[in-house]
């Protein structure tokens, strides 16, 4: 029995509500956010195990980093998705 992903969920509605084009994989401890049109990395979501902030992580150099010269950014995930949707670096 598959137990339920409450973030995919609320990752897959967000696109939904957005129009579609982002595929959402699980993989190790966070959600890669891909491109449907192109199969090109978009963003990944690391939860940090508190509450609902994840890290916002960007496609850089061929991996995953983290954005700025101090650090992740850490975002509850309502405004993780805010961010990579406006933001154009993501785009």
């Amino acid at each position: 029995m598959a137990t339920s992903d409450p973030i995919l969920q609320r990752l897959q509605a967000f696109d939904r509500s957005r129009g579609g084009g982002v595929a959402v994989r699980r993989v190790n401890r966070g959600y890669s956010l891909y491109s449907t049109a192109t199969g090109v990395p978009i963003a990944r979501l690391r939860p940090t195990g508190q509450a609902d902030l994840v890290e916002v992580l960007w496609w850089r150099r061929g991996r995953w980093a983290t954005i700025g010269d101090l650090g992740g950014i850490i975002l509850r995930l309502d405004q993780a998705l805010d961010y990579i949707a406006n933001e154009p670096l993501f785009w």
